[in-house]
């Protein structure tokens, strides 16, 4: 997909984004959690007209490549991904709050770098992608 096109606008925005649990806790590495985490930022995504290319995690952070319209804002899009992600998981999953001494899911800070071309964007996504395969070599030795 070259161009996105809204009512006033043509546009190609990426974002990649990184964003760490708080105190870089490993909640991610329990599966129920990872995979409802993953499957919340997917569903929200249709709510806010964004394009998920990817999504993967690590043990304590989360990638995610997405495409969203120009009316949303990087700081914008990573308040909601962490609002919506947050309430799910801890009404789900009461247990994290706990772990996490009642406090937020997320780490204040996050990362985000544009990606403008299909070269970049190809290279993010296998990156991304490649997130659980890093930790498991990692681990061989």
């Amino acid at each position: 997909m070259r161009y996105r096109t809204a009512s006033h606008s043509r546009y190609t925005i990426y974002y990649h984004i990184a964003i760490v649990i708080k105190y870089r806790r490993k909640v991610l590495t329990y599966p129920e959690i990872d995979d409802k985490l993953k499957a919340v930022v997917k569903h929200m995504a249709a709510f806010h007209d964004w394009i998920i290319q990817e999504v993967e995690s690590d043990e304590d952070h989360l990638h995610i490549l997405l495409s969203a319209p120009p009316r949303y804002s990087p700081s914008k899009v990573v308040k909601l991904i962490k609002t919506w992600t947050q309430r799910k998981i801890f009404f789900e999953h009461p247990e994290v709050r706990e772990y996490l001494w009642g406090g937020k899911l997320w780490a204040q800070g996050f990362y985000v770098s544009t990606i403008s071309d299909n070269t970049t964007k190809d290279e993010v996504r296998k990156y991304i992608k490649d997130q659980k395969k890093l930790l498991e070599q990692q681990k061989l030795f």
